[in-house]
């Protein structure tokens, strides 16, 4: 695989903003659908964000500068990935806590913030008395407390993957998070180790470009399934789609996706390939560009 490292634009903003002052207040929570739309104002601030809680996210957390972050379990997953997070926030002395991903809609800050319930709590967030059973509104007034940082983290490395470039396929694209799209990447394969939620309930953020088919972490379902609301919303783009497991890969790692996944479930136009629950990744691949070979014969 070819790879390289990328980040969400907002994020690349923010890590260029300036110091944050430690005698600053951090005024109220910060409620994001999605931890990639932290912003420079965000930096200093307690942020509650409907993300997964996986490797990727704390990424988002520690470059975007936050203070504390709370973000969604997304049903543990394998190798609890789901809650990386938490242990490599602690590294650089961040609070950090996660939401039972069936108290609250994974990808819906507002339903995170006034329904969640805390599953997990890092060393920090614990000693200011954050705990399990916490509502994220209790959590999040307790970690306004919380100290700065004192380090940052390492480099991401490899959060953009080519798994194929051959002439005549479409070009499966494995990435650690959706939000890591380009514009070139319409038409497609596109492996993110995002969580299948639509962000805020809103069809348009189900993927920023026309590809060709996507696969996406289901994060354990959750509450009100949304887990997987981005694979209708992608039927009616004529997207091919559908979710992994999130125990059998690990959220937020896009070679595990590709990798390790199992398929979940499907929308209309996976099922109408052949795609079907416990196929794998690489199975999800061959139905696919089939497909594509076949559509394009028809279309000559």
């Amino acid at each position: 695989m070819k790879a390289s490292v990328a980040h969400p634009p907002a994020l690349a903003a923010a890590a260029g903003a300036q110091a944050i002052d430690p005698a600053a207040s951090p005024g109220p929570p910060v409620v994001l659908d999605s931890i990639t739309r932290l912003e420079p104002g965000h930096r200093g601030r307690v942020v509650v964000a409907a993300s997964h809680g996986g490797g990727y996210a704390g990424h988002c957390a520690a470059e975007g500068g936050a203070r504390a972050v709370i973000l969604n379990d997304a049903g543990i997953g394998l190798e609890a990935a789901g809650v990386a997070s938490l242990a490599l926030l602690s590294a650089i002395g961040m609070a950090a806590a996660a939401v039972d991903a069936t108290t609250a809609r994974i990808g819906d800050g507002t339903d995170m913030y006034a329904h969640g319930r805390i599953s997990r709590v890092n060393p920090e967030a614990e000693a200011l008395g954050c705990a399990v059973g916490q509502t994220v509104a209790d959590c999040a007034a307790r970690l306004a407390a919380a100290p700065l940082p004192h380090s940052a983290l390492a480099g991401l490395a490899e959060a953009r993957l080519i798994a194929r470039d051959e002439p005549g396929l479409p070009r499966v694209v494995v990435l650690d998070s959706v939000s890591l799209v380009e514009a070139g990447d319409a038409g497609q394969i596109v492996i993110a180790a995002s969580h299948g939620g639509l962000l805020g309930g809103v069809a348009a953020t189900a993927i920023s470009v026309d590809v060709f088919a996507a696969v996406f972490n289901d994060a354990g379902v959750g509450k009100d399934e949304a887990g997987t609301s981005r694979l209708p919303a992608l039927d009616d783009r004529g997207i091919i789609a559908a979710t992994v497991a999130h125990d059998s890969a690990r959220i937020g790692d896009g070679r595990s996706m590709f990798e390790t996944g199992r398929i979940s479930y499907c929308n209309r136009g996976a099922a109408a390939i052949g795609v079907r629950p416990g196929a794998t990744v690489a199975d999800f691949i061959e139905r696919v560009t089939e497909a594509a070979r076949t559509r394009g014969r028809t279309a000559g």
